[in-house]
C-alpha cells in the first residue's frame, strides 16, 4: 500500500492520511441531513488536550478522548494486504471519532500475545513510538480481553483502546434517536462490564460490624461492598433498565411492520459495508435528504421512505446501519431490532464500495451479520456504487465477478434507472388477477389499487372504470362486489 512505508520488521509507518473515497454530499439545501451535517461539523473535537492516565479513586468509565494515536495491529492470517487494508480501515475509524493518526504498526504472529495482545518485545518498540511522537492513544486492531487492555496500558503509560471501543465511541457519537441512544448505551456498558477497573482500597465504601450499624453481627463484620462491586450492580440493573425499553420500542417497530405487511406494501431494505453510499443512494432513489457524509458510520438511525415503480406499485425503501469487519457482538444484539428491519424485507440492496482496495471482502463481511439477523435467504440485488470515482480496470474486473450486479454512481446518477428496473423486476408481485368494474362514485377503491395493486389495462365506460389487475387477497376481497371475469388466482 503506498500509504505506508516499511521502517523495520513488522512495523509499517503511515505517511499521509489515507483517501478512503471521494466526496458524496449531495447538492442539496435545507435539508435535514444537510442541518445535520452541519451540525456535526462545528463539535469536532479539539486536537492537543491532554488525555493521560491518571490515578483517580472511582471506576474508570473510558470516557474516549481521542487526539493523537498510533494504531497496533497483529497479522495472523491471510496476505499482507489484508492486514494493510485492516489497518487503513482502523485509521478512517479513528478519525471519523475525531483523532489524528501519526502511525501504524503491524506485527506478524501466529496468534495475539495472550498477555499484551503483541510480543513483549514489541511493546518496548510500541512505547519508543508513544514516546517519539508525542501519541496519547494506543488504538489496538482487534477486541483486547481486561487483562490485555491493563497490561499494556501499565507498560506503555498512555491510554489503550481496542477496536470495539473505537467503534462504540463512533456510535454514541452519532445516534440522534432514542432508540439508537438505548442501543448505544446498552452495547457500551455490556461491553464495560468485564473491564471495570478500580485503585486500591480507598474503594471499601460500605463498611460492616459496628460501622455497619446495629444490624450487624457474627458473620457480617468486614470491609463491605466495594465501590466497584457497587458499580458493576448498577451497570447491570441499567442493562436490564435499557433491554426493557427496547423491546417496547420493538414492539413499536414490529407493529409499524405488521401494518406495511397488511397492507401488501413490498419493502426494500438498503445494506452494505459503511460509507459504501447507501443514504446517497436513498436520496437519489427517494429524495429522502437525509444525512450523507465521507466519514463510517454516519447513518445510525433507520430511515424509511415511500418509491414507486413505473407500473404504478407503492414499496418502501429503508436506509440501515453499516456493517463493517469484525463488527462488535454486542452491536449486532443491541441493534438487533434495527436489523430486523433487512430480515422482514422482500428485497435486500446490497450496496459495495466501488473504490474499495477489497470490495469482496466488504461483502463477505456484510453477508456475515446478515446471516446473524437470518436475513441471508432473502432476494439480493448486488449494486456496485462510486462507478464514477472507479477507474475502468477496476469495474471491468468487479464486472466480471459479479455479472449480476447493477453499477451505479449515486452521486451523478449514472445506472439509478437500470436500477429501479432491477428493483421492479424482483419485487413481488400481488397474488391475485382479476377484472372489475368500479362505479364512479367508489374513486377511493380505485386509488387503493393503484397504490397497492399492479394495475395491467384501464377503460372507462358508461357504468364505471373497468380494470385489469393483480391485487392482494385482501383487496381482491373488497374487488368482490365488482367482480367481472376472475382469470386467475393465488
Amino acid at each position: 500500500m503506498d500509504q505506508y512505508a516499511t521502517s523495520g520488521p513488522g512495523r509499517w509507518t503511515l505517511r499521509n492520511r489515507p483517501d478512503f473515497g471521494p466526496e458524496f454530499d449531495e447538492p442539496t439545501t435545507g435539508t435535514a441531513g444537510e442541518l445535520e451535517l452541519e451540525e456535526r461539523q462545528a463539535l469536532r473535537r479539539v486536537a492537543g488536550l491532554s488525555t493521560e492516565l491518571h490515578d483517580v479513586t472511582e471506576v474508570e468509565y473510558r470516557q474516549l478522548r481521542l487526539e493523537r494515536v498510533v494504531l497496533v495491529g497483529v497479522w495472523t492470517e491471510g496476505t499482507i494486504n489484508d492486514a494493510e487494508n485492516s489497518l487503513v480501515e482502523l485509521a478512517a475509524l479513528a478519525e471519523t471519532a475525531g483523532s489524528q493518526v501519526l502511525e501504524g504498526l503491524i506485527q506478524r504472529r501466529g496468534r495475539p500475545d495472550p498477555a499484551t495482545y503483541i510480543g513483549r518485545g514489541k511493546v518496548g518498540e510500541l512505547r519508543d513510538v508513544v514516546l517519539a511522537t508525542g501519541a496519547d492513544t494506543v488504538v489496538c486492531d482487534g477486541e483486547l480481553s481486561p487483562g490485555q487492555l491493563r497490561n499494556l496500558e501499565q507498560a506503555i503509560k498512555v491510554k489503550v483502546v481496542d477496536r470495539t471501543a473505537l467503534i462504540l465511541d463512533i456510535f454514541a457519537q452519532h445516534a440522534k434517536s432514542r432508540e439508537g441512544k438505548a442501543q448505544v448505551e446498552l452495547a457500551q456498558l455490556q461491553y464495560l462490564l468485564p473491564r471495570l477497573r478500580g485503585w486500591g482500597e480507598a474503594l471499601s465504601r460500605q463498611a460492616g460490624g459496628r460501622a455497619g450499624g446495629a444490624g450487624g453481627g457474627v458473620g457480617l463484620r468486614g470491609p463491605g461492598e466495594t465501590k466497584l462491586e457497587t458499580d458493576r450492580r448498577r451497570i447491570r440493573a441499567r442493562i436490564s433498565r435499557l433491554k426493557r425499553d427496547i423491546n417496547a420500542m420493538r414492539t413499536v417497530r414490529t407493529t409499524k411492520r405488521a401494518g406495511r405487511r397488511r397492507r401488501a406494501v413490498p419493502s426494500v431494505a438498503i445494506a452494505g459495508y459503511t460509507n459504501a453510499g447507501k443514504s446517497s443512494l436513498l436520496n437519489r432513489l427517494t429524495g429522502a435528504g437525509v444525512l450523507v457524509e465521507d466519514a463510517l458510520f454516519a447513518t445510525l438511525d433507520p430511515t424509511t421512505r415511500r418509491a414507486q415503480t413505473a407500473d404504478g406499485r407503492v414499496y418502501t425503501l429503508s436506509d440501515t446501519v453499516g456493517f463493517v469487519r469484525h463488527l462488535p457482538h454486542q452491536l449486532v444484539e443491541a441493534f438487533r431490532s434495527t436489523l430486523e428491519e433487512i430480515g422482514d424485507a422482500d428485497l435486500v440492496l446490497h450496496v459495495v464500495d466501488g473504490t474499495h482496495p477489497d470490495p469482496a471482502e466488504q461483502v463477505r463481511a456484510v453477508r456475515e451479520v446478515l446471516a446473524e439477523v437470518h436475513a441471508d435467504r432473502l432476494p439480493e440485488l448486488l449494486v456496485v456504487n462510486k462507478t464514477d470515482a472507479a477507474g475502468e480496470e477496476t469495474l471491468l474486473r468487479l464486472k466480471r465477478q459479479w455479472p449480476e450486479a447493477v453499477f451505479v454512481s449515486a452521486r451523478t446518477g449514472a445506472g439509478i434507472e437500470q436500477l429501479r428496473a432491477a428493483i421492479e423486476r424482483l419485487l413481488p408481485r400481488p397474488a391475485v388477477e382479476v377484472r372489475v368494474r368500479v362505479p364512479y362514485d367508489r374513486g377511493d377503491l380505485v386509488a387503493r389499487v393503484h397504490q397497492r395493486g399492479e394495475v395491467l389495462a384501464t377503460r372507462h365506460t358508461a357504468d364505471g372504470t373497468e380494470l385489469h389487475v393483480r391485487v392482494d387477497q385482501g383487496l381482491a376481497a373488497e374487488l368482490a362486489p365488482y367482480l367481472a371475469t376472475p382469470l386467475s388466482g393465488g
